[in-house]
């Protein structure tokens, strides 16, 4: 069977979390974006597992709410702010990894992403003790990623290297970039919205395509390991541009420099603060290929835009958190379901009968990549553009083309 998976989000436990991000919220928004399982997030957190435990059980690792499945996970900021992605098989690997941190972390119980002081390699070793995977998480920012601070996955994960199984691209890279570097063709990638609120611009923005055998745990393990048949069979995410660190930009007034500006200006922007290096360029400076090697094991990555932006845009909104936006949002879902199924594979003269000839004409134009794309930078995403504003169409990436996701 295929399923969608979102691998990463946090809870209203965790800093600069919308309050809405609760369980049975999240058990209720996935299926409308096209979400079959869903990833905990911050499940080292007391009070988030007794959310999670309302869930029926489904195995010692899988829970079910209102059709969503979940699973076990978390994320922490280990020694040198890299952040680590964690997947738990069952509460009592939770409870023994968690016995094991308290001596190393001040905040377990009033933050649902802990800081521990414990290197990567630490981290690792004790996610190897309790059968937990692991992998850095979206690993090319200029913040609390694995390339800020490491030269390479050894230089993070020591001895531990291989037991790293995946890597999470984040909201600026996609497999064009991360392919650049060849320590990252073994592992498998996941693309996660690492989101703070279940608005639809937000949850599973980016997420995972799996063929496995049954929406569990165990058979999502074994699609990010690759074993008995099981695999992942897309990847989806924004377009890198659209992430709020594509490009080197000033942290202020977001002025956007080449690499080689930057250098020359010692990485100071001409108003004075900080130009922070964008992941575009970090990924050169580690690039061992000029253009991407795919490994054979690599599925296709489909970039799409959140159908909240593509409506603002059509409706001449500054922000997807209009009632406006909503509202044509929810028009649209509750026609076709999903919002995978009306960016990707509902009729156009379908849409059409169901919103305005400007939103419907909006959606062709993303299928006809007819949408520019402002690239992110410094700390502020990307935004896009739609033809009849008078730009130019752009290509969204070699490995974009378009297709259903019945494809896959």
């Amino acid at each position: 069977m295929i399923i969608n998976a979102d691998l990463h989000i946090h809870s209203l436990y965790s800093g600069a979390t919308s309050d809405k991000m609760n369980i049975k919220t999240i058990s209720l928004e996935a299926p409308r974006k096209g979400i079959d399982v869903m990833a905990t997030g911050d499940c080292l957190h007391s009070g988030w597992i007794k959310e999670i435990k309302a869930c029926n059980v489904i195995d010692d690792g899988t829970f079910e709410m209102n059709g969503t499945r979940f699973i076990l996970s978390t994320e922490v900021e280990g020694r040198h702010r890299v952040h680590h992605l964690l997947y738990f098989p069952c509460f009592s690997a939770i409870e023994d990894f968690k016995e094991k941190i308290k001596p190393y972390s001040k905040n377990l119980e009033t933050d649902g992403r802990s800081n521990v002081d414990l290197s990567g390699e630490e981290i690792a070793s004790l996610a190897k003790d309790f059968d937990v995977l692991v992998g850095p998480a979206h690993a090319f920012t200029p913040y609390t990623a694995i390339y800020a601070y490491h030269s390479s996955l050894t230089d993070c994960y020591g001895d531990l290297t291989g037991y790293v199984s995946f890597v999470e691209l984040g909201l600026s890279a996609d497999s064009d970039y991360a392919d650049k570097i060849q320590e990252l063709h073994r592992l498998t990638f996941l693309t996660n919205s690492d989101c703070h609120s279940p608005h639809p611009v937000r949850l599973a923005r980016e997420f995972n395509r799996f063929e496995v055998n049954d929406a569990t745990f165990d058979e999502i393990k074994k699609a990010i390991l690759r074993t008995g048949g099981n695999k992942p069979v897309l990847n989806v995410g924004l377009p890198p541009q659209e992430g709020k660190y594509n490009e080197s930009a000033c942290i202020s007034c977001y002025t956007h420099y080449s690499l080689e500006e930057a250098i020359g200006r010692r990485w100071k922007c001409s108003c004075g603060k900080r130009i922070k290096k964008g992941v575009r360029d970090r990924v050169e400076e580690r690039a061992n290929f000029r253009e991407p090697e795919h490994p054979d094991h690599r599925p296709p990555y489909l970039h799409l835009i959140p159908l909240t932006e593509i409506i603002t845009k059509a409706v001449g909104q500054h922000t997807p958190f209009t009632k406006t936006v909503t509202r044509r949002w929810e028009e649209l879902v509750s026609a076709f379901e999903n919002e995978i199924t009306i960016l990707i594979d509902a009729e156009i003269n379908d849409i059409t009968r169901t919103t305005t000839p400007a939103i419907a004409e909006a959606i062709q134009a993303f299928r006809e990549k007819k949408i520019r794309i402002i690239p992110g930078g410094g700390g502020k995403y990307g935004t896009i553009e739609l033809p009849e504003e008078k730009v130019l169409t752009v290509s969204l990436g070699p490995q974009d083309h378009q297709t259903s996701l019945l494809d896959y």
